[in-house]
This record gives C-alpha cells, sequence and structure tokens, in this order.
C-alpha cells in the first residue's frame, strides 16, 4: 500500500469514527449508514467495471440474493442470521462462477446487456416465488444477532457497517497494489496484451467477478437485517443502475472515489426532496454537469488537477 493510500486510510478512520458524534438525529445516522453500506458494494463492483474493465448492469441481482437469503432461510427454515448471510454469499458466488465463462467472453454492449438480463432474471425470480419471498410486498427480516445480543440501534448498526467499510477499503488497497491487481489493470488496458505477457485473462476475469458478487451479497444481508424488511426493489435494474452511476461520479478505477461517489448519491435524492416532483430533473442535470466537467470522475479528475497545480 503506498503513503497516499495509508494516508487516505486514516483519514477516513478518522472521520468514521467521529460522524456519529457529529450527526445531530437518528435520520441523519440512518442516511450515514445507508451510505457505509452503498460505499462497499459501489466499491466491489469498480474492482470489476473500474479496474478489471468488465461492465455489469445486473449487480443489484446479487445483492438481491444476500438479502432474500437472510429473509427466506431465517423466516421459513430457522436459520441463524449468520449462516445465512454467509449462505446467500455462497449461492451469489456460485451462480457468478456458473455464469462467469460465458458472460465475460462478451466485449462492450454485448456484455452490458447479458449482465442486465442476469440481474433482470434475478428480480422476477424473486417477485414470481412469493410463497418464499412476499411477492412485490417483499418480507420481513429477523434482526441480526452478534456475540449473543441483537443489532438493534442506528448506533450499533453504524460501528458494524463502518468496521466493514474500514475493512473493505483496506482490502481493495492492498489488493489493487498485489499483482493480482496489476493483472486486472492490465487486463482493462489490452487483453490481449495481458495474454502475451501470460496472464490467464479469463481466470482473473472470472475471479473478480465472483468476488463482485459476494461482496454484493454480504451488504444486500446487512441492509436487509439493518432496514428489518426487503422488497424487490433491492434486485431491480434502476438499483443496478444507481450503484454503476455512483462508480462513474467518485471515479472509475479509485478506491476512494467509490465511497465519495456512494457518499454522494446516496445524499444527494435526499437533498433534492424539497424541490417536489423536480427532484430527478435536477439530479439527472447535476450528473450531466458532473460528466461534462469531470469526465473521469470526482475523485481522479480533482487529483490530476491538483498534481497539475503543484
Amino acid at each position: 500500500m503506498s503513503r497516499r493510500s495509508l494516508l487516505g486510510l486514516i483519514v477516513l478512520a478518522a472521520v468514521l469514527a467521529v460522524t456519529p458524534f457529529l450527526v445531530p438525529n437518528s435520520y441523519y445516522l440512518d442516511i450515514v449508514i445507508r451510505m457505509a453500506i452503498n460505499a462497499v458494494i459501489v466499491l466491489s463492483l469498480n474492482l470489476l467495471v473500474g479496474y478489471a474493465g468488465q461492465i455489469s448492469l445486473g449487480h443489484a441481482g446479487f445483492v438481491g440474493i444476500g438479502a432474500y437469503a437472510s429473509a427466506v432461510l431465517p423466516t421459513h427454515f430457522g436459520w441463524h442470521p449468520l449462516p445465512a448471510l454467509a449462505a446467500g454469499a455462497l449461492a451469489a458466488g456460485v451462480l457468478a462462477l456458473l455464469v462467469a465463462r460465458p458472460i465475460l467472453r462478451l466485449k462492450g454492449h454485448y456484455l452490458a446487456m447479458a449482465t442486465l438480463g442476469l440481474g433482470i432474471i434475478i428480480n422476477i425470480v424473486i417477485r414470481n416465488e412469493a410463497a418464499w419471498t412476499g411477492g412485490p410486498d417483499g418480507m420481513p427480516v429477523p434482526s441480526m444477532g452478534l456475540f449473543g445480543f441483537d443489532l438493534m440501534s442506528d448506533r450499533q448498526w453504524y460501528w458494524v457497517v463502518a468496521a466493514v467499510l474500514l475493512l473493505g477499503v483496506w482490502g481493495a488497497l492492498n489488493l489493487i497494489d498485489s499483482p493480482f491487481g496489476r493483472a486486472l489493470r492490465g487486463l482493462h488496458g489490452s487483453e490481449i496484451a495481458s495474454q502475451v505477457v501470460g496472464i490467464d485473462v479469463p481466470r482473473f476475469k472470472t475471479t473478480i467477478f465472483v468476488l463482485s458478487a459476494v461482496v454484493a451479497s454480504i451488504m444486500g444481508s446487512i441492509l436487509a437485517h439493518y432496514v428489518g424488511f426487503v422488497t424487490p426493489d433491492v434486485a431491480n435494474f434502476f438499483h443496478s443502475i444507481e450503484l454503476v452511476t455512483m462508480v462513474v461520479v467518485g471515479g472509475m478505477a479509485s478506491v476512494f472515489g467509490s465511497v465519495l461517489g456512494a457518499v454522494l448519491l446516496t445524499a444527494l435524492p435526499q437533498a433534492l426532496a424539497t424541490f417536489e416532483g423536480w427532484e430527478i430533473v435536477v439530479f439527472g442535470a447535476i450528473l450531466m454537469l458532473c460528466m461534462i466537467f469531470l469526465p473521469r470522475g470526482l475523485v481522479p479528475t480533482l487529483a490530476a488537477r491538483l498534481r497539475l497545480e503543484n
């Protein structure tokens, strides 16, 4: 890990440590918790999209698998939440492994359409299996138990998701500085050149796709337990697009950009609620301006400009 990355990790840890003492009430703490959950999901997606160059428009499907595993298994089969979370992550990983080879052979918009189709299939299954999932109305999720007590208060959940976010950022920073991360950046630049230097391109693409799916599933389970209720919207197409937008706005191939993108786009709809029906228009205009003036995303563009000024 570079000195700059270590400094960024320390700053993030400091911000996470003081945030719960600065937010004025539970409403804002709830938004901060959702920011942290989204940040980990976006971080995993950025490893796939930003570093490996493999677009995914169905990532919310893996979030849905984790969320519904944590709802269905404890409710219908009496599982403890932690094994249910692990089972959801395993199911997402196995599904990603099974579809990775055929899907990741595709490129460009063909790959985008294939991943979109995968996400839509997962969403349709969740909606249609109403006897198990509650159908379009969703279903309640039991509380999460850790070390003999249930996580109930927002403050308890904050420290859990803050620790997960910090661990996720630390892991991603080490991953991208490892030989594996360098291989990912290589195949993003040119798959043919990567094959020439001996990189097993299909294996690396499959591995990062499975890893990204597993992390998304785990965070889907955490989100479901935190909210206490889950609906098929967690796995729909619009949620997938929202996640990709967070990657793009924060910065492709940027760990801290993933965090910033998730923070901004989780908070922005709440901030625009006062526009009474025009919030979607304003939201779209803000995104459009970001893409015009910050085409590489917020963090990479600002970092490049600061380097030029220095």
